[in-house]
């Protein structure tokens, strides 16, 4: 009787220390991942200092970004216009975050018009596909009406 009690502690301590590092390790994955996803809203919240852009910076990644959007109707706007016009921050790392901004919409920008032009094409070749399509019924149907 006496191992068999003990046993049985045994098991439910050994249960509620699992239990107890299951929670901890949810507890700490719910809060890593909530602290994160605080950083990135505050990143883009925070208003920047401004100063005047250097000319070496601007002209590679402003004007793709205003092509893209000028290619675009006018009721859909991808890139907030303000983004091409603000300056550059006068501290070096906080310039360095804003191209590193910059060039991750750059780069969701590019890759957005390469869905589309995929898209394009699969679209255009579907078409051609369903004319083929509609001239064979047509044939078919002509083949019936002579019979």
């Amino acid at each position: 009787m006496r191992i068999e009690r003990d046993n049985s502690k045994l098991i439910w301590i050994i249960a509620g220390a699992l239990f107890a590092i299951a929670l901890l390790i949810t507890v700490l994955f719910w809060l890593n991942n909530d602290h994160k996803s605080n950083q990135a809203n505050d990143q883009f919240n925070q208003p920047v200092a401004v100063k005047k852009k250097p000319e070496a910076v601007t002209p590679p990644i402003a004007q793709p970004i205003q092509e893209d959007t000028s290619s675009t109707p006018s009721n859909v706007e991808l890139v907030n216009a303000s983004i091409v016009k603000d300056p550059v921050p006068q501290n070096a790392s906080l310039a360095k975050e804003e191209v590193a901004k910059l060039e991750d919409i750059q780069k969701q920008l590019d890759e957005q018009q390469t869905n589309l032009n995929s898209q394009h094409a699969d679209a255009d070749q579907l078409i051609k596909l369903k004319e083929e399509q509609v001239k064979l019924l047509e044939q078919q149907l002509a083949q019936q009406a002579k019979a």
